[in-house]
């Protein structure tokens, strides 16, 4: 590919394909009210779902408010670890004011990078991306430096809403697609009130590709023309 066609692309990300589909804008990080959440029990049904217990180490990516993140550090408890990370510096820094207020010593926070989770390898019994994976505008490049940081028999758990990937969704299909390029096997699917949405699990099997070996998808062009 000609460099002028990457050039609007971090420069480490242009050795993957581009993603083929609209990206939703980064909006809110309180995504709804956490009381109204909890009402429908959003929190417990995915970690529920995401079989996560005491002593597993965890980490939230694109954590905003921190709405999974404390609840993440309750269920793990003191023998586990959580690690919530966004992208963007001011929310990072008001997650970091609302763990020490909150006092979860079992939970560290972090930078990421839209292509890059910056993740420590082989590390985590789960990686969620709740509500935000529709605005990761790198996924093959993103997707590819995740998955080194699950250990084995980890799972990446993604919660999402089924509508067009510019406005705060993906279509399950196309999720599917995009991971299954990454070597993902999709484990579990459930649809529910409470999410808004749906719950998505992925477990890596076999090889991770080469980045110039992977093959993108290209369903968002096809469901526009349909």
């Amino acid at each position: 590919m000609h460099d002028d066609a990457n050039r609007d692309r971090p420069a480490s990300a242009r050795a993957f394909p581009r993603a083929d589909r609209p990206v939703s804008r980064g909006g809110p990080t309180d995504y709804a009210a956490e009381d109204q959440r909890d009402q429908a029990q959003e929190a417990t049904l995915v970690m529920d779902l995401a079989d996560v217990r005491s002593g597993m180490t965890v980490a939230d990516l694109g954590a905003g408010a921190g709405y999974y993140t404390v609840r993440l550090a309750r269920r793990v408890g003191p023998r586990g670890r959580v690690l919530g990370e966004d992208v963007v510096p001011e929310v990072v820094e008001r997650l970091g004011l609302r763990v020490e207020r909150e006092n979860l010593q079992n939970t560290a926070i972090k930078l990421g990078a839209s292509d890059d989770p910056r993740l420590p390898q082989g590390s985590f019994d789960r990686i969620f991306l709740a509500h935000v994976y529709h605005e990761v505008d790198e996924p093959y490049a993103f997707l590819w430096r995740l998955r080194p940081a699950l250990r084995e028999g980890g799972k990446v758990i993604v919660v999402d809403a089924d509508r067009a990937s510019d406005t705060h969704g993906i279509p399950p299909a196309l999720l599917f697609c995009e991971f299954s390029a990454l070597g993902f096997r999709l484990s579990q699917f459930v649809r529910k009130p409470a999410l808004q949405g749906y719950y998505a699990q992925f477990e890596a099997t076999g090889a991770r590709a080469r980045p110039q070996d992977i093959v993108p998808c290209r369903m968002a062009s096809r469901a526009e023309e349909t």
